[in-house]
């Protein structure tokens, strides 16, 4: 009984932090408490045991860091750098952001690492040129997510791997060819709902400006765009724009600093916090104005918010009630049931905490009916590892947090709703989607 209350806790947290004007991670930080007192006889240590302190270092390092670079003009000049590229259409960019993390990943980059590096470039980008940043940001993370399922990318390792310790055999290209064709699908669907046909006929970044004014269809940061009568590039807006470089030496410094975040954890599997925080404290020793300009735009609301979700569903994972979720669907006779219900779980539980970890946990909850030949060994552990990934957009996973947190000022609550909602939506669709193509049509044949 313990376990339903404290999950149907969970969900009056979200209710409350919806519907009042409050901190939804102070409310979850106080739940947790007393939760953890009065249900399960767990004392503050051990509830702040499930605080996620690496996930706290990895908002505050890179939000600093880039926040540096974005003070002493190093995004606008990376910004420009990329128009340059592809010749003012930005339309482009968008895919570009999508396909560099998945290149990435696919390599062996832990995806948080991934989009960590990419997202602030991306969405400096998108203010720039009046894009949203909530499209750009669920492009990133689905690109990311996209590469993580190859042969050699960490995701892929992780169901293999599990899959093979259970005595299955599940196609690994399968697995890849079914993850990356639904992260592709959700990211076209972003692109095409959250403003990308605004940007996508012929033009440049001149063409508005010639024109005389700004176009009139640019999409806010989480909606559609209003109707136009004509779609045209969108013109850089003029009063966001990033900084000019406040010198060849400074650009020079903050450019290695970013390469040298991006060799530590990519290649060197170095942590991304930690690794961002000492290069941002480097770069702060030599230009301390930028230091002291950029410690303000750490995202302390962000860390609040993440941290605090996170912590109660650690609780409740600590003590067994995910565990327990996962018995009772045990229990189910139906398999067809108990196979989406897996992949329901499976949405839900990691659009809050770590998919690599919830990854290492879906699969063997599956296994008993993997084993028993009831539904379709591939078509489950491809759908479970959709179900369980995609849904990363949520802004209570870390990637979903480093958008939020990379947001400009201006449109980070519209980033954090549109996420919530992208995010949310994923957790209902996704499973029963991967289920019904992956699951159902298998076994129908």
């Amino acid at each position: 009984m313990e376990h339903l209350i404290g999950l149907v806790i969970l969900a009056l947290v979200f209710l409350a932090g919806t519907i009042r004007p409050i901190s939804m991670g102070a409310l979850a930080l106080g739940a947790a408490f007393l939760v953890g007192l009065t249900l399960y006889g767990v004392d503050a240590d051990g509830i702040a045991g499930g605080f996620p302190a690496s996930m706290l270092v990895v908002l505050v390092g890179v939000t600093y860091l880039f926040a540096i670079a974005t003070h002493n003009g190093t995004i606008g000049w990376l910004v420009d750098a990329a128009v340059r590229l592809v010749n003012g259409r930005i339309a482009i960019i968008p895919w570009i952001m999508f396909l560099v993390p998945c290149a990435l990943t696919a390599i062996g980059s832990a995806t948080p690492a991934a989009v960590a590096v990419i997202v602030p470039i991306a969405l400096s980008f998108a203010r720039q040129y009046r894009i949203s940043e909530a499209m750009m940001s669920v492009l990133v993370i689905q690109g990311a997510t996209a590469g993580g399922f190859s042969p050699i990318g960490i995701y892929g390792i992780i169901v293999n791997g599990l899959v093979q310790a259970a005595g299955l055999q599940v196609s690994s290209l399968a697995l890849f060819g079914g993850t990356f064709a639904a992260c592709l699908l959700v990211a076209v669907a972003a692109f095409l709902w959250l403003g990308g046909l605004s940007i996508v006929r012929k033009g440049t970044t001149g063409t508005d400006a010639a024109a005389g004014g700004p176009a009139g269809g640019a999409p806010p940061a989480g909606g559609r765009p209003a109707p136009t009568a004509t779609l045209t590039v969108p013109a850089p807006v003029k009063t966001a724009a990033p900084a000019k470089p406040k010198g060849t030496v400074r650009l020079v410094l903050t450019l290695a600093g970013i390469l040298t975040l991006v060799l530590a954890t990519l290649v060197a599997d170095l942590d991304v916090g930690f690794t961002a925080i000492t290069v941002a404290v480097v770069l702060s020793l030599i230009y301390p104005a930028d230091g002291k300009a950029a410690a303000g735009d750490i995202a302390w609301g962000t860390v609040l918010l993440i941290c605090g979700i996170v912590t109660y569903i650690a609780l409740l994972q600590k003590m067994g009630a995910i565990d327990w979720l996962g018995a009772k669907i045990a229990n189910v006779n139906a398999p067809l049931l108990a196979a989406f219900l897996i992949c329901l779980i499976g949405a839900v539980v990691s659009a809050f905490a770590s998919t690599t970890a919830f990854l290492g946990a879906v699969i063997p909850i599956a296994t008993p009916f993997l084993v028993a030949g009831q539904v379709s060994t591939t078509g489950l552990v491809i759908a479970a590892a959709i179900a369980t990934s995609v849904v990363d957009c949520s802004p209570y996973s870390t990637m979903g947090a480093l958008s939020v947190a990379n947001a400009g000022e201006a449109a980070k609550e519209e980033v954090f709703r549109s996420l919530m909602r992208w995010g949310m939506g994923l957790v209902v669709l996704a499973p029963v989607v991967a289920w019904s193509v992956f699951v159902v049509v298998p076994r129908m044949w």
